[in-house]
């Protein structure tokens, strides 16, 4: 899942994405402890998913992005 696409979403459904995510993570973990992963980069797929959901929870918890495109204007460079 793309960063931008998880900006456009809620505080509410983040939180909800991320405990969905760390279900699956757990579920994955069972399986392949007992030889049942076929993929295996499922788990590490799901681990980066949910650091990218954790992070973007942060950011809109700090205020420092709250919908996607409208970030602070970039500084300007003095002249002179």
């Amino acid at each position: 899942m793309k960063a931008l696409e998880l900006r456009e979403r809620t505080l509410e459904e983040l939180r909800q994405m991320a405990h969905d995510k760390r279900e699956d993570i757990f579920k994955l973990k069972f399986q392949q402890s007992i030889g049942q992963v076929r993929n295996v980069a499922l788990l590490r797929a799901a681990k980066k998913d949910l650091a990218r959901i954790e992070t973007i929870i942060r950011e809109q918890e700090l205020g420092l992005r709250s919908v996607a495109g409208s970030g602070a204007p970039k500084s300007e460079k003095k002249q002179g």
